[in-house]
């Protein structure tokens, strides 16, 4: 990394699938912040960019950079862009599985390499990029493709990513590394490893030098700090300490929870987070969720943060990966007071609480999603199982009801689940289309502070741009380098 750089006060959180797209990215780290792309589902929506005529040109240009050619051009030959006069609908993927193919693995690497290596086009600033931990078989794969990219930071959420500095680590050196999987009724006393290999990935070609990126663990707890601390494969270079009105996953409330009138997990003291201890551990910090403002901003520094982290604010600017139309959609709902944000304990596959904005045409909205047909094509938030036979299937509570039962799965687990995978592609404008003729619908999420983002909209504007989120954010301090 380039040692000139100061740390961020503004991180651009890494939202949804493509949310925080690297045109956004881009913009955000070219004003002297730290722009973040979303590595969530980006072989989808990488594959969808190349099949779609209005964007295939680019994509193939920067594939053009990729450090191994032959590999880069079996992608690029896969994935054709697709023609509406012979009706072509998007070429599918493989979802992902712990044992993946070589055309899958070949497909996340090439996908995260271009997200982050069209984020750092033209400029010298910082870039991350933001995975889940809770979508564990894309892990290994994405976060090479990134490291080829030269990724200033990776940031990681949803869960406890306690091996990820020791792996990011390995890749760095081109060193051959594995990820324990979670298996849901597992037997076995060894844990399941997924590997990567980089010198098998380029089979026999050179492999480049690389740099090591920072570290940088999403929390919501001193507790959850203080364990990674101490964990043996290496400590995050510092933290995102999220709080719970955050848009996307939440971390539920500590043991056995109520719900509010409207469905909504109830927080309490035992959820709220002891900023003082994670300040003594001594790294840098970012705190995340409702800081859309600079007197906020100043709240946050004056507890020891280095900034914070804000995502809702920048997800309806213009540079975003949201649909046009449904940016304007929101925009103009929230002048009325015509979207809310729920946070919705059941709509994850995850058993996470997601944050969901009730839009109307939107499976986030109960009566368009329940009519939905389930169905998953896409997989990654499918959940491994050891099967009675001792094979690992996979299963998701947001599938066919019937299959997840014969699966071993609790119907229980099924009731209100949404199909995120294909819902946030679909909010991309990249919605799949069905035999039928249906296109999947988008699933939009946000933080509570959805409803304050018009301050960044000056009037008679129907749109604003990330810039003029750092203006407020950062006030007298912002010099805009580029417009």
């Amino acid at each position: 990394m380039n040692t000139n750089h100061s740390l961020p006060e503004i991180i651009q959180g890494g939202m949804g699938v493509g949310v925080s797209s690297w045109q956004l990215a881009r913009q955000v780290s070219m004003n002297g912040q730290l722009g973040v792309v979303s590595g969530t589902a980006v072989a989808v929506t990488f594959s969808r960019r190349l099949q779609e005529p209005a964007t295939a040109e680019l994509m193939r240009r920067i594939l053009d950079e990729f450090p191994f050619p032959e590999i880069a051009k079996r992608v690029a030959d896969k994935y054709q862009p697709v023609s509406e006069q012979r009706g072509d609908k998007y070429k599918m993927i493989a979802m992902p599985t712990i044992q993946q193919s070589k055309d899958a693995i070949e497909l996340m690497v090439v996908a995260n390499y271009a997200e982050v290596k069209l984020a750092k086009q033209g400029h010298q600033g910082l870039i991350g990029v933001n995975l889940l931990e809770k979508l564990q078989a894309p892990t290994l794969p994405s976060l090479y493709g990134a490291i080829l990219a030269d990724v200033d930071y990776v940031l990681m959420g949803a869960g406890i990513p306690t091996r990820i500095p020791g792996v990011i680590t390995d890749l760095a050196l081109n060193k051959d590394t594995s990820l324990p999987i979670k298996i849901a009724n597992d037997t076995q006393t060894e844990p399941t490893l997924a590997h990567f290999s980089p010198t098998t990935f380029a089979d026999g070609a050179p492999l480049p030098t690389l740099k090591r990126p920072k570290f940088l663990a999403i929390i919501s707890s001193a507790t959850l700090a203080m364990h990674l601390m101490r964990a043996s494969t290496g400590a995050p270079d510092g933290f995102i300490v999220e709080h719970n009105i955050a848009g996307g996953h939440n971390a539920p409330p500590r043991g056995k929870y109520d719900l509010n009138e409207n469905g909504e997990p109830i927080y309490g003291v035992r959820d709220e987070i002891d900023i003082q201890a994670i300040a003594a551990i001594g790294l840098p910090f970012w705190l995340a969720g409702g800081y859309g403002n600079r007197d906020q901003v100043l709240a946050a520094q004056a507890l020891g943060s280095q900034g914070v982290q804000v995502g809702t604010a920048f997800a309806l600017c213009e540079e975003s990966g949201l649909n046009l139309e449904l940016k304007l959609e929101i925009l103009d709902a929230l002048k009325t007071g015509g979207a809310t944000v729920k946070t919705d304990p059941l709509a994850s596959p995850t058993g996470f609480p997601f944050k969901v904005v009730d839009l109307k045409g939107t499976i986030g909205e109960k009566e368009t999603g329940d009519q939905r047909k389930r169905i998953c094509d896409l997989g990654y938030l499918r959940e491994p199982y050891r099967k009675e036979n001792g094979t690992i299937g996979y299963r998701c509570p947001s599938e066919p009801v019937d299959d997840y039962v014969k699966k071993g799965g609790n119907i229980e687990d099924t009731v209100g689940r949404r199909c995120l995978c294909n819902g946030l592609v679909a909010t991309m404008g990249l919605g799949q289309e069905r035999k039928d003729g249906s296109v999947e619908l988008p699933i939009i999420t946000a933080g509570d502070d959805l409803k304050f983002v018009l301050r960044f909209l000056a009037k008679g504007q129907l749109l604003y741009k990330a810039v003029d989120v750092l203006k407020v954010l950062l006030g007298e301090k912002f010099k805009p380098l580029h417009q």
